[in-house]
């Protein structure tokens, strides 16, 4: 994708040195757009903990790439299992910081020493380019969805929660693939973009985004959605995942759930997409099984922004003896959920719509 015309990925390799690691430091967005170099294992584990670098896939391939890292400094396989359990403990719920860990110690385990370095640099790149694959092709799947929601003289309007697009990804990204490419393609279209307390990654990044892009958008408050569906004003919602069960149970980011029975009170489709990186095919119940990320409290009572003068400062919000819950994810069911948006197509959210896309899968049922 392109800021102001000059395209970025995520996350890359510096090309003048070959080996240090470049991030865009999502914390500081919109405000400034700063790069960060990562040099070894506990930078690469900060930037993902601290959501530098934050979206399930965008965070399997920052741990994929700090584990090369580590590899410079010791190549050695208990240093390398040592550096991949610090980095997998960063984020819980997001099942694609696992899933680029495990992929990345089954290739090293097996290769000598001296040549992990070179070979961890090699699957490292190979995660992001096939996320980037996997995102495009969301995208196309995801337009026809977009097209037909096309009414003459009118607008479409999507609605999505937190961020899933580009930035949350190594490119493309996947809620908002498909509606890059629509607006690409010269459909009339709007999104409204929730504000997604409390790290406001919708009214910060999904907006910015967006904009640098030049596509239409609204941000409207958490709690708008349901309002704008009861009015007619939303055609259909598409959001993210990081972790999908195998019966297609959704965890994202909190509010999703709220927005799913919103959508589903008001006959509004509800779209889920993802790289099939985010199937836990291991998880059948989205509610009692997939681990809940408690974040901490400033989060819920503190809010950073701009000021009067341009400086950016944070400020609470919340009386200072009033204690503060963030759980940073809830999971919507399948049951709520009009299908899914995957790389090799759409299907419903159940075991099996996923096994219809997936057949090698049934061997692990």
């Amino acid at each position: 994708m392109r800021i102001d015309g000059v395209p970025y990925r995520t996350v890359w390799v510096d090309p003048e040195d070959g080996w240090s690691v470049r991030i865009i430091d999502q914390t500081k967005l919109p405000w400034a757009l700063e790069i960060v170099r990562l040099t070894d294992v506990p930078a690469a584990a900060h930037a993902i903990r601290s959501m530098q670098v934050r979206g399930a896939p965008l965070i399997g391939a920052a741990a994929a790439y700090g584990l090369c890292l580590g590899l410079r400094q010791d190549s050695s396989s208990a240093a390398m299992e040592r550096d991949a359990a610090l980095l997998a403990e960063t984020r819980p719920t997001a099942v694609n910081l696992r899933w680029a860990l495990e992929r990345m110690l089954t290739r090293l385990r097996n290769t000598p020493a001296a040549e992990r370095e070179r070979v961890a640099y090699l699957e490292a790149a190979a995660i992001a380019a096939e996320d980037v694959a996997q995102n495009a092709a969301i995208g196309r799947h995801g337009l026809p969805l977009i097209e037909q929601a096309v009414k003459p003289g009118a607008r479409v309007n999507i609605l999505t929660h937190c961020n899933a697009g580009w930035l949350a990804t190594v490119d493309w990204g996947t809620a908002l693939a498909p509606i890059y490419l629509a607006h690409d393609a010269g459909i009339d279209l709007h999104v409204w973009v929730d504000e997604t307390r409390p790290r406001n990654q919708g009214a910060a990044l999904t907006a910015w985004e967006l904009g640098r892009h030049g596509v239409a958008h609204t941000v409207v408050a958490d709690n708008a959605g349901g309002h704008l569906m009861q009015h007619g004003d939303v055609d259909l919602v598409i959001v993210g995942t990081d972790r999908t069960t195998r019966r297609g149970d959704v965890a994202n980011k909190i509010g999703t759930y709220l927005k799913a029975l919103a959508a589903h009170d008001n006959d509004v489709p509800f779209w889920v997409a993802l790289p099939s990186t985010t199937i836990d095919w291991t998880v059948s119940d989205g509610i009692a099984e997939i681990p809940i990320e408690q974040r901490s409290a400033a989060e819920v009572t503190d809010v950073t922004g701009r000021t009067a003068d341009g400086s950016i400062a944070t400020v609470r919000v919340a009386p200072s003896e009033s204690p503060a819950a963030n759980p940073a994810f809830d999971v919507t069911p399948a049951r709520l959920v009009t299908g899914l948006i995957t790389e090799r197509g759409r299907c419903a959210a159940s075991a099996d719509g996923l096994l219809s896309l997936f057949p090698e899968q049934r061997r692990s049922q």
